[in-house]
């Protein structure tokens, strides 16, 4: 197959990172800060300098996404920063969330669907493709089927494609518990299959991953893994070598029994994934299972429950890498996870392979050992 071709299209959801002057502003979980407060303190450089080191490994950029923690910093930063990552000129690209949160209020459906087109013509402007991100109005306002059915139909009739649509589970976003009720999610997925290319399913739900993808294959739908627990075996899939493509935006895509990523845990593990995609293109199985396994184990950590918590890791393990002058998270998410969830994800980074620079990560990770 042609290396023209995206072998498995992967992006990594990346984290935003944060200036030191931050800590002092008090916002916790608890008791969030304002918008404009935390945008003005976001490290853009930093953020951007991030987004390029995956690049060079790479992969692909998922923006604006629940990893840079897009429900708390708001529409105006994640403008800011769809913008500043199409300028970089990405050699893998990039995609972003395209949701509902520059509305002040919701009034009813056709609220949802105008603020999503809106923000998927910004997205498409800057050289990205848009994922449709979950819309927790649904859920709170117990919508039936058809009405997911509608707002989804009416989106897709607006805008070009290609888009993704995102399911993204309850261990994520509590609010979305009960999203895509029924037959809903299939009946959407089948509206225009030449708009809507394929899906990310962060579910963790390998069997209905598995499912769905096999569902989407004869409409040349593509499915992009969001489950960090089992990525490895999600992108090996049947470890057939693909026969046929199909174009996605600019991109010619393979085509099996096998997911593509769209994966917050690729901010952490880019290199090692990296290497085990080549050594899978060649056919070495083994190999990709042995670097996948260990990855996994670290995604495993790091994700583990309460799981929207999982950005903390990351941070940790860019700034031990040297990517960050800090670890600092929007709402000081970096304080929901101990010392110990910190130590054993330094552990389990070095035995995915997933350390960048050895010595400053082993200075940092004796700073840290030694502050505590």
């Amino acid at each position: 197959m042609s290396s023209m071709v995206a072998f498995r299209l992967c992006y990594a959801a990346a984290h935003v990172v944060l200036r030191p002057e931050y800590a002092a502003l008090g916002h916790t979980l608890a008791r969030p800060g304002g918008h404009d407060e935390i945008a003005e303190l976001l490290d853009w450089p930093a953020t951007m300098r991030l987004r390029q080191a995956l690049d060079r490994c790479g992969m692909g950029i998922a923006e604006a996404m629940d990893t840079a923690q897009r429900f708390a910093i708001g529409w105006p930063a994640a403008r800011r920063l769809i913008a500043e990552c199409g300028a970089l000129g990405l050699a893998n690209g990039f995609c972003a969330g395209a949701g509902t949160d520059q509305l002040a209020k919701v009034r009813g459906k056709a609220d949802l669907v105008d603020a999503v087109v809106e923000q998927c013509a910004y997205i498409r402007a800057h050289g990205g493709v848009p994922v449709l991100l979950p819309m927790p109005w649904l859920t709170a306002n117990g919508a039936s089927p058809d009405d997911y059915v509608d707002v989804y139909g009416a989106i897709v009739r607006q805008v070009q494609g290609p888009v993704f649509v995102h399911w993204l589970g309850a261990m994520f976003l509590p609010a979305l518990a009960g999203y895509f009720p029924g037959d809903s999610f299939a009946r959407i997925m089948a509206l225009d299959p030449a708009v809507v290319r394929g899906c990310k399913i962060s579910l963790l739900d390998a069997e209905l991953e598995v499912a769905i993808r096999r569902e989407l294959l004869p409409r040349e739908q593509i499915v992009l893994t969001g489950d960090d627990f089992h990525f490895g075996a999600m992108l090996r899939g049947d470890g057939r070598p693909p026969t046929r493509t199909t174009r996605i935006g600019t991109r010619e895509v393979a085509l099996g029994d096998f997911s593509h990523a769209l994966l917050g845990i690729l901010d952490a593990i880019a290199r090692p994934t990296q290497l085990a995609l080549a050594d899978l293109q060649r056919g070495d199985l083994a190999a990709f299972d042995r670097r996948m396994a260990a990855c996994e184990a670290l995604g495993v950590h790091v994700f583990e429950a309460p799981t929207q918590h999982y950005k903390a890791g990351l941070a940790f393990l860019a700034w031990l890498n040297g990517l960050q002058d800090n670890f600092l998270l929007v709402n000081r998410e970096d304080l929901a996870r101990d010392r110990a969830h910190y130590r054993r994800c330094a552990e389990l980074a070095r035995a995915a392979g997933a350390i960048q620079d050895e010595a400053c990560f082993a200075r940092r990770l004796a700073d840290y050992e030694a502050a505590c």
